[in-house]
């Protein structure tokens, strides 16, 4: 028998593309609310009650408000706010971190989706902290260079209207200038750091991509680590995982095989994709850990994806492009 699965909020950037990723599936069935009932909280109590599993693609007061309204024990939730992704309680959507998340995300009948900037900032650093290579007190700072559907439907008509991009949005533009950025709780909570990172996001004029650059002096690192140990870590720790692309150290960090393109990196490269691509730049002295995805993918969307398969038990790569 199909799952019956409800999504709260498929009016959303995120969930206007958990219900694409759904359409041509045959092992679940989507519950619809009326358009005219989508603020009716009866009609919404009903589905989310009635729902084997729930997707909440809703601001954080709305997210809990949808969870106070779950009465059926039997309900799952995967939940695309930033409410509940540092509650204990609540399994965090991440599998390829470890065993351990992977079979939370199984049996919790509560699992929160991480943001997209986040996903990219552990992936890349959680492991050297695993491994004692990082000390979790260590200053650490990043940024992240991303498209603008990351700001959800506001921010997309900003940059698309009828006329085209206006002139004074075609630039980068930096943001969360005063470091309160939303993921931070959870880029310290998740990697075990001591204090949050020094992080600000720059929105590009393109609609989606997303590269997290973070920041390592060698000298504040234990065990006297390289570029080149920390990328075959990197590749140890998430061997087997079919959505994360460890590439190769390249020395001279020009040539596609390095993940970059004579120099440069494209940040649409993992755009339609669940997948996520870390990149070991830099020398003996300075170190730098670059995570690219797509920020509609694996940094929202494609995750809650991957998360339903889990609980459902099917392949975890259903539905999605690796």
């Amino acid at each position: 028998m199909p799952s019956k699965i409800y999504v709260d909020g498929q009016e959303g950037t995120t969930g206007l593309r958990i219900n694409e990723l759904l359409a041509a599936r045959t092992d679940i069935e989507i519950l619809k609310i009326d358009s005219d009932k989508r603020k009716d909280t009866a009609e919404r109590k009903r589905l989310l009650n009635a729902a084997d599993i729930v997707f909440l693609c809703l601001p954080d007061a709305a997210s809990r408000e949808a969870v106070a309204l779950i009465d059926n024990p039997h309900t799952k939730v995967i939940d695309a706010s930033t409410a509940f992704r540092t509650d204990p309680v609540w399994a965090y959507g991440l599998p390829e971190l470890s065993p351990a998340h992977r079979q939370k995300i199984k049996t919790s009948t509560r699992v929160a989706v991480p943001g997209c900037h986040a996903s990219a900032f552990i992936l890349a650093l959680y492991p050297l902290i695993q491994a004692g290579i990082v000390p979790p007190d260590m200053p650490i700072t990043a940024f992240s260079l991303t498209g603008y559907s990351g700001g959800g439907k506001k921010m997309i008509a900003q940059y698309e209207p009828d006329s085209g991009i206006p002139e004074q949005l075609k630039a980068p533009r930096h943001y969360a200038l005063k470091l309160t950025h939303k993921h931070l709780p959870e880029m310290q909570t998740i990697t075990g750091l001591a204090h949050p990172p020094l992080f600000t996001p720059v929105v590009a004029a393109v609609h989606s991509g997303l590269c997290v650059e973070t920041f390592l002096p060698a000298r504040l690192l234990n065990n006297s680590p390289t570029p080149q140990s920390i990328q075959q870590l990197l590749a140890n720790h998430y061997a087997g995982e079919k959505f994360i692309h460890v590439y190769p150290f390249d020395e001279s960090a020009t040539t596609a095989g390095g993940g970059l393109d004579e120099g440069f990196l494209d940040i649409t490269a993992c755009n339609g994709t669940n997948r996520t691509d870390l990149i070991i730049t830099g020398n003996p002295a300075q170190i730098a850990l670059l995570a690219r995805l797509d920020n509609l993918g694996k940094g929202a969307s494609g995750a809650a994806i991957q998360c339903l398969n889990i609980i459902l038990g099917v392949d975890e790569s259903t539905g999605l492009k690796a």
